[in-house]
């Protein structure tokens, strides 16, 4: 007879971990959506980097951990570092404009680009449903961009740009898997958008003007680390397949804080989309468990 499940199973604990994560992540977006109000995206996405780069060293030097600084594989870590700090400047512009839940949800393309990119760049193979599951999440992200309406902007392409991104620096992650600690390709992250967006501070850096927004800055870089710490640690419990669904309820929460924070709500044709988007991504990740067990 099985067993019911423990609390301690490994496979509950990645999953409450991930569903953890991306309530984090949804948390850091709204708080970058709050602060955009008053101040210009450059200068929050540097604070993002900055204060999770400041964290992380004085939790190598709390633990001693110096050797973390070093990394085998400097090409590639400064190409993640690049492609994750596009990423978030084109995400965090977007939030100027879009509500949180429709950025987020045409943000959930990202699976297949990667899907798309492992082909040329990891030598994987891209199967006819595979394929056509792609084909239809862009069309889901079409649905709630709708071009040609009066809802579509420019800048509902911004998500999509950061997919394409977050796909490149996912796959450039897994070339520094198993050959780099995670928290040293965290700290070249971290470190890379720091440096990438100092440069623009003379222009764009706005001193805050309340207690507040202090605090807030402060949270992105908390949130940002607290986020990833959380991911790879659900990660060490649970294989990628497995946590890929619990992704999707970033969309939860994202909704949620979007009505709480903002008064908003995804409009009929937003949650068909976000619809198609999930079931586009739920279909890759089992027909990539189907063939990898084939």
């Amino acid at each position: 007879m099985t067993q019911p499940s423990s609390p301690r199973d490994p496979a509950l604990h990645a999953i409450a971990l991930m569903v953890l994560a991306v309530g984090i992540f949804a948390l850091l977006d709204t708080t970058a959506k709050y602060l955009s109000r008053w101040y210009p995206v450059p200068a929050i996405v540097w604070t993002r980097y900055a204060v999770n780069l400041a964290l992380l060293l004085v939790y190598f030097g709390i633990r001693g951990r110096y050797d973390r600084l070093r990394t085998g594989r400097p090409g590639i870590q400064a190409l993640r570092g690049l492609m994750l700090g596009s990423a978030t400047l084109l995400y965090f512009t977007s939030l100027t404009v879009l509500q949180i839940a429709d950025a987020a949800a045409i943000g959930f393309v990202l699976p297949l680009f990667v899907a798309l990119l492992a082909v040329p760049m990891l030598r994987e193979r891209l199967d006819p449903p595979r394929l056509a599951a792609v084909a239809i999440g862009l069309a889901g992200a079409l649905v709630i961009v709708r071009p040609g309406s009066g809802v579509f902007t420019l800048y509902a392409l911004l998500p999509m740009g950061m997919a394409l991104c977050n796909a490149l620096y996912q796959i450039l992650t897994r070339k520094v898997a198993g050959v780099e600690h995670p928290l040293t390709s965290l700290f070249y992250g971290a470190l890379v958008g720091t440096l990438m967006f100092s440069a623009l501070l003379p222009w764009y850096w706005r001193t805050p003007v309340a207690p507040l927004h202090w605090a807030l800055f402060f949270l992105l870089g908390v949130l940002g680390l607290a986020g990833h710490l959380a991911l790879i640690r659900a990660y060490e419990h649970a294989s990628a397949t497995l946590l890929a669904p619990f992704v999707y309820t970033q969309l939860l929460w994202v909704t949620l804080l979007g009505y709480l924070v903002f008064g908003q709500l995804p409009d009929r044709w937003s949650l068909v989309g976000m619809a198609i988007i999930v079931a586009a991504g739920l279909y890759l990740v089992s027909r990539h468990r189907l063939v990898t067990r084939a």
